[in-house]
């Protein structure tokens, strides 16, 4: 039985009943189409709560004031409010649900609140009259979902929204596998990187920024610390179109202005914020990719430590980073483990550079299942412009180096996720070791956390695997005797043996016992 994480918290109520419901409706089509099937019908609900309430308030202060006008455009847009026009809202589908052209009358609503909000142009999903969609089945899911408050304040105040959103995008990545992963990354890794670089204000930056979780975990950590989240200023680029705008629309439902770009060539053929310099960069960007169009780029102003291999882009990525970083800024992103040891078409000595250079800041290293997009093993790296930037203390020639390889529990048979005990362990590690009060005194613990100085890596070829600085945990004494411990363990080998047992296996299990682990 695998075991619910802490980290999920409030979002294993009825949102798990939502998913298994609408799951149902989806009957024979894939996860990826019925993905914007729908997270759309879920923002369009949305807004027209939000829209409902509004115009609440302003009939009743029409009563009062008859230069009020329920109907004014300009009366919502004031108040950060999209406009929904009369055929477009939620009660005019929702009475119309059982109708054979409900799919036409909701592709032009969603028509409609394009061309009446600007921000949402090209955003909304308009393809809900296809024969391939089963209208029946489409009306069920509008009654479904039309029974949940989601855009007025109480619904708000909850986080209602943001937690079916969120959870719908999580269930969606688990049921496309390698595919969903192009546009979710776990909660519970962005909220670790957000933990350790705490964006309280300032530029964020995430050039390959899928569904825009990173941003969205930015706003809740300052607003969980009591900061203003106007004090964030959001910069993202996607190539993906159909990923840009599932996250315009999650920024878009949380009132978070950003500038997300969108083009087809990407971030390193057409980086659409060339010139920008930020103070937190945030990213989960594609593993190992061996497509990225390196050969094109040899000159590129970006590759600063080396010319990345044609045919691996982790180290362009690594160089694209650090190269939007402002003076002050600090990056943390996800690579896959070959990263921190590969000596390949000359990643070594790319990592080797930005090493001596005293910019790797802390390494962490992860347990395996947490993605669905993939088995690859992962790694956190945060790498700093300058280590003596007066926000913490000075730790020029120090590297911080964290194995939560152990950490995290199983959440179905494949996947595992860090609990918030794990999430608060980790970025509380780092916070001690930059000398934050708040976070307690730093101290090296076997087998989980060391710092080391540049000359150690140095030693170890510059190779940053957390496991070859961190050692092996302490075994707990537990007072027997070595020679009677052994005497016992031999006993119980043989006896384990006779019954038929493998004696490979038996030999693991007892030297375990001993303190040699595999």
């Amino acid at each position: 039985m695998a075991k619910k994480s802490s980290s999920t918290g409030a979002n294993l109520g009825f949102e798990e009943k939502l998913w298994q419901a609408a799951d149902k409706l989806r009957s024979n089509m894939d996860a990826a189409e019925y993905k914007h099937v729908v997270l759309g019908l879920i923002f369009l609900k949305y807004i027209s709560d939000a829209f409902d309430q509004r115009q609440s308030w302003l009939i009743a202060e029409a009563k009062q004031n008859k230069y009020i006008d329920p109907e004014d455009r300009d009366e919502y847009i004031s108040a950060s409010v999209f406009w929904v026009p009369k055929k477009a809202r939620w009660s005019h589908l929702q009475d119309k649900a059982k109708q054979p052209d409900i799919g036409k009358l909701i592709d032009n609503a969603m028509d409609e609140i394009e061309k009446n909000n600007k921000t949402l142009k090209g955003v909304l999903p308009k393809d809900y009259s296809r024969p391939a969609l089963n209208k029946q089945r489409l009306g069920e899911l509008i009654d479904l979902i039309g029974g949940i408050g989601l855009g007025d304040d109480e619904s708000k105040s909850k986080d209602i929204l943001g937690r079916v959103y969120e959870y719908f995008l999580s269930q969606f990545a688990s049921a496309e596998g390698k595919k969903g992963g192009q546009f979710y990354t776990p909660r519970c890794i962005v909220q670790v990187l957000v933990g350790i670089l705490q964006p309280y204000k300032g530029r964020v930056f995430d050039p390959c920024c899928g569904s825009g979780g990173m941003f969205v975990q930015s706003e809740k950590f300052v607003k969980a610390h009591g900061g203003k989240v106007n004090d964030l200023s959001i910069y993202g680029q996607e190539s993906n179109p159909t990923t840009w705008r599932l996250c315009t629309m999650n920024l878009a439902i949380r009132g978070i202005e950003s500038n997300i770009q969108w083009n087809p060539e990407g971030s390193f053929h057409n980086d659409a914020h060339k010139d920008l310099k930020v103070d937190f960069l945030i990213a989960n960007p594609p593993f190992n990719d061996s497509d990225w169009g390196g050969e094109r780029l040899k000159d590129d102003i970006r590759w600063k430590f080396g010319i990345p291999p044609k045919g691996n882009a982790n180290f362009a990525w690594v160089q694209h980073f650090i190269h939007h970083l402002a003076p002050n800024g600090i990056t943390g992103f996800v690579l896959a483990n070959g990263s921190m040891s590969s000596q390949q078409s000359g990643e070594g000595e790319i990592r080797k550079s930005i090493i001596e250079a005293d910019m790797v800041d802390c390494m962490v290293a992860l347990p395996g299942g947490l993605f669905y997009s993939t088995g690859i093993p992962a790694c956190l790296w945060f790498v700093t412009r300058k280590k003596s930037n007066g926000k913490h203390r000075d730790r020029s020639g120090q590297t911080l180096f964290i194995d939560a390889r152990k950490m995290g529990v199983l959440i179905d048979r494949v996947h595992r996720e860090l609990t918030e005990e794990d999430i608060s362990k980790i970025a509380n590690t780092y916070h001690a070791w930059c000398g934050d009060d708040e976070a307690g005194e730093y101290e090296d613990i076997p087998g989980f956390c060391k710092s080391a100085a540049l000359e150690e890596i140095q030693k170890h070829n510059h190779i940053l695997t957390p496991g070859r600085y961190v050692g092996v945990a302490e075994v707990e004494d537990d007072g027997e005797p070595f020679e009677e411990k052994m005497e016992r363990l031999t006993k119980q080998l043989y006896k384990q043996f006779e019954e038929g047992k493998e004696l490979e296996d038996a030999i693991t299990k007892n030297m375990e016992a001993l303190g040699y682990g595999r």
